[in-house]
């Protein structure tokens, strides 16, 4: 169906197929399928990264390969687990020994850092795609998109929008080499994924997605998922001093809401829970804002004005 996007074909055509199994306990709809273990739940994730899509064709290959493992971790962060193992789907064009020895070695830092293993994939030959599955173990309860409830507050760990002024940092060449703008690079070249987050979340957050899409679009599948609106609060969602000095206080406002591959965590949590969620941050030595509240209806508001399709987040099929 042209016009279509990724949501609609996996709703229309992906979702619900193959063998109906008593070990799958969620399949398609969320950061990771939740697969029965013999003492733990399984989690099972994977995204592929597309040269000139999801990262420029002059990144360095060893941040490619940091990138192709950190947005895996970033979807089992989300779900509170723990990564264990990688399987990895590598498509070149042409079998550049020096350029998969430096994905391997980005990759490769990456993966000790949280204890992943690399356990098999395949290397074939074809446009630069990079396709990683990763598999973990649920320690607790496991977050997901379902469980917000109206009351609780709305979550958001590092800052929004970095990403996204990174990368058009990044591709402004009279800019790229300034020591000023190097923070905002790394968000973007560098993320970094928030596992330890994620974990110490379990059992305090109600609701939880890594920010992939955008913060509107990926609040919103919260929205969805747990039949809920999202009231973000335009005070507590200020984009960082970087930001805005790269792009000024009303581009920033817009690449915050709708900029996307920050892989921070958005989440939701009881009022009740204010203290241990800001323990958990502390524990995990990650920063977290308060930046709005869970309400009675549907969508994602900014200051009581539903936000509308410009703040949806990136879509691989619009036109």
């Amino acid at each position: 169906m042209a016009g279509a996007s990724e949501f609609d074909l996996i709703g229309r055509y992906l979702a619900d197929r193959g063998a109906r199994r008593s070990d799958v306990v969620l399949g398609v709809g969320d950061d990771a399928a939740i697969l029965a273990g013999d003492d733990r739940p399984l989690l099972m994730a994977l995204d592929t990264l597309v040269e000139g899509v999801h990262f420029p064709a002059d990144l360095p290959a060893g941040w490619v390969g940091h990138r192709a493992l950190a947005v895996n971790l970033s979807d089992i962060a989300a779900m509170g687990g723990e990564p264990c193992w990688a399987l990895l789907g590598l498509t070149l064009p042409e079998a550049d020994e020096a350029w998969v020895r430096a994905f391997a070695d980005g990759l490769d830092a990456l993966a000790r850092r949280h204890a992943v293993a690399l356990v098999g994939g395949d290397v074939t030959r074809g446009p630069l795609s990079i396709s990683v599955q990763v598999a973990g173990h649920a320690n607790g309860p496991v977050l997901r998109r379902a469980g917000a409830a109206v009351g609780d507050r709305v979550w958001v760990s590092g800052r929004p929008g970095d990403a996204m002024g990174g990368l058009a940092v990044w591709q402004d060449q009279t800019q790229r080499d300034r020591r000023q703008w190097r923070g905002l690079q790394q968000a973007f070249i560098a993320p970094r994924p928030r596992v330890a987050l994620g974990q110490a979340l379990a059992g305090i957050a109600s609701a939880a997605i890594d920010i992939s899409d955008g913060l509107v679009a990926d609040a919103g599948h919260i929205a969805r998922g747990s039949g809920v609106a999202i009231a973000l609060q335009a005070a507590a969602c200020r984009p960082s001093a970087r930001l805005r000095h790269w792009l000024g206080d009303t581009a920033a406002r817009q690449t915050l809401l709708a900029g996307g591959d920050d892989y921070e965590l958005c989440f939701t949590a009881p009022a009740a829970a204010d203290a241990a969620v800001l323990q958990a941050a502390r524990a995990s030595r990650t920063p977290v804002r308060c930046i709005g509240a869970v309400s009675a209806g549907a969508g994602v508001w900014l200051d009581g004005e539903a936000l509308t399709a410009d703040t949806a987040g990136y879509r691989h099929f619009s036109d």
